[in-house]
């Protein structure tokens, strides 16, 4: 076994066809069911609003065909005509033809009809309409009797909300019906009635519940598994919740016998990051010693804020989205910064740390000499830190400093490797260190390890990295040296879900299994995105936002805090 396998993800788990096609004419970034449109105000409904959606993404020219959609979503032609909308919605039947996956999303989507006789005649919208009965306004003036708000309120009915147990314990079958409930309702119900689901009560209780086991952690957990078990590592899942519940199945469910090591970055840029996150705590809850939890430089306030994921949450529970969202930033607070697994292999989001020496003060006559720490500020004296280093780093912040004596924090959540010798400031990304196969070497040797893994990098960024390989597999291996290897694993493929340029990564993700006896030899698991993925709208201005992965905005970040 050459270590390297590959699997494709469908919606069921099973073999399918690669990424969604970027030639969709707009499919790639898809509009969720409550976006409002220059024709929702003539639609009939929600569910019509959101075909009415799927079929101006396709357009073209056809009038007769722009007139059978009109009258299908109850729209009035002449009025959109007017508006110059008519243009949008033509030759639909022609497009979803000429790309299976168009037709595969529109199958898949919970419109109230058959869209598969849709795609064979376009006549057929009238035809439905008689079978669905006369879509008339009144209709929308009567909800209660319309046959599109009865099945939704009978596909409610099949998900109950979420209840908390009784005895206070998670066990399998719970979280495996919140997977249900969360894969349900990202397909099902628009984000803004996810709490119909999760009440924010059951929300309290599960973030409460995780976020005092992962405060009990220290700040670099020792992961001793036996000779019988296996330890899987995984890499960056920004929000893409389909994709790591289809890593669960092909890696199998953490249980006695399998860990997992989680390398951080659950949230941005996707647009299931809440339920990425509730998921993994729930697993934290449920098997605090084989589920680990590290921290991502998203799990902070600032990226949380630019990125998507404050969006995400105040979107998806209202009025109550701000408490929501201030118990995930505490909870991030708490999530420990790296682990070491088996003695032999160190895991962390970004990487490497420098050392803070304690340097003496001098003090007036009669008086101890106190001891302080030196922010050690110029890269000629820099150096590598120690375990006792990262032990004493102060976690507990919402933003990682950038500057003062508090800098290990952001120096493991920010790090990257170079093939450039030594050790210096990451001045791309300002906040962090860049360090070369030398400091691997040191590194490896001084603690007596086999292995670095980390994540941080997509390939987004890898692109623009000279020297490194890209993350087409969802990993690299970035360092080789005597005593062992420096490896990125990242764990979202098709990344990032939603992108300004036509043209996609199309990356698979991977996953990374160490196994007994010596658990030094990684076995590389590489998979493609679930397709299709549910349409939804980006949380954020995935066009003009800086990139996350450069410079930080230190201005808008909030004033640090030095160590007293």
């Amino acid at each position: 076994m050459d270590g390297s396998t590959t699997g494709r993800g469908d919606s069921g788990g099973n073999a399918t066809a690669d990424t969604p096609s970027q030639g969709n004419q707009g499919l790639t970034t898809p509009c969720p069911p409550n976006v409002s449109t220059a024709t929702e105000a003539t639609t009939k409904g929600r569910k019509r609003s959101w075909v009415w959606e799927h079929f101006t993404m396709v357009g073209g020219g056809d009038s007769k065909k722009a007139r059978a959609a009109c009258k299908y979503c109850g729209t009035d032609y002449a009025a959109t005509s007017a508006n110059g909308t008519k243009n949008l919605i033509a030759h639909i039947i022609k497009q979803c033809k000429k790309y299976p996956n168009s037709i595969d999303w529109l199958r898949s989507s919970s419109t109230p009809i058959s869209l598969q006789k849709a795609l064979e005649d376009v006549e057929e919208f009238e035809k439905l309409d008689s079978e669905l009965g006369e879509l008339t306004i009144a209709d929308e003036e009567n909800p209660s009797t319309s046959l599109v708000k009865q099945q939704k309120q009978q596909q409610r009915q099949e998900v109950p909300a979420l209840t908390w147990p009784e005895n206070s314990e998670l066990d399998l079958n719970w979280i495996e019906n919140l997977i249900l409930t969360f894969d349900w309702s990202s397909k099902n119900l628009p984000p803004s009635e996810f709490q119909s689901v999760l009440p924010v009560q059951v929300f309290d209780t599960l973030i409460l519940t995780a976020s005092m086991i992962l405060h009990e952690e220290p700040n670099c957990l020792k992961i001793d598994p036996d000779k019988s078990s296996t330890v899987v590592v995984v890499g960056d899942i920004h929000g893409q919740m389909h994709d790591l519940i289809f890593l669960l199945k092909q890696a199998g469910l953490p249980s006695q016998n399998r860990f997992f090591v989680f390398n951080g970055n659950y949230v941005n840029h996707g647009a299931w990051g809440l339920e990425t996150f509730l998921l993994l705590l729930a697993w934290k809850v449920f098997m605090p010693d084989r589920v680990f939890l590290l921290r991502g430089n998203h799990e902070s306030k600032y990226c949380t804020s630019v990125y998507g994921f404050e969006k995400e949450v105040l979107t998806k529970y209202g009025d109550k989205g701000e408490h929501v969202y201030q118990k995930c930033l505490g909870c991030f607070e708490g999530l420990p910064l790296a682990s070491i697994v088996a003695g032999c292999v160190f895991t962390a989001h970004g990487g490497l740390f420098r050392s803070i020496p304690l340097t003496q003060s001098k003090t007036s006559k009669g008086k101890k000499k106190s001891r302080k720490l030196s922010s050690n500020s110029e890269p000629e004296s820099l150096s590598l830190g120690s375990w006792e280093e990262l032990s004493r780093a102060r976690r507990f912040v919402l933003d990682p400093p950038v500057e003062g004596l508090n800098l290990i924090p952001g120096d493991v959540l920010w790090s990257d490797p170079s093939m450039t010798l030594g050790l210096s400031l990451n001045k791309e990304r300002n906040i962090g260190l860049l360090w070369g196969p030398d400091c691997t070497e040191d590194f490896l040797k001084k603690f007596n390890l086999k292995l670095i893994i980390r994540s941080h990098e997509g390939p987004d960024v890898r692109e623009k990295r000279t020297g490194f390989g890209g993350m087409d597999e969802g990993y690299t291996i970035d360092h080789v040296v005597e005593s062992g290897k420096l490896i990125t694993v990242f764990s979202a493929p098709d990344y990032p879900q939603f992108q300004a340029t036509e043209e996609r990564y199309k990356n698979k993700g991977a996953y990374i299994v160490l196994e007994p006896p010596n658990f030094d030899n990684p076995k590389f698991y590489s998979f493609e995105a679930v397709a299709p993925r549910p349409q939804v709208n980006p949380y954020y201005d995935h066009v003009n936002v800086i990139d996350s992965n450069k410079e930080l905005d230190l201005a808008s970040m909030d004033p640090i805090e030095e160590l007293p």
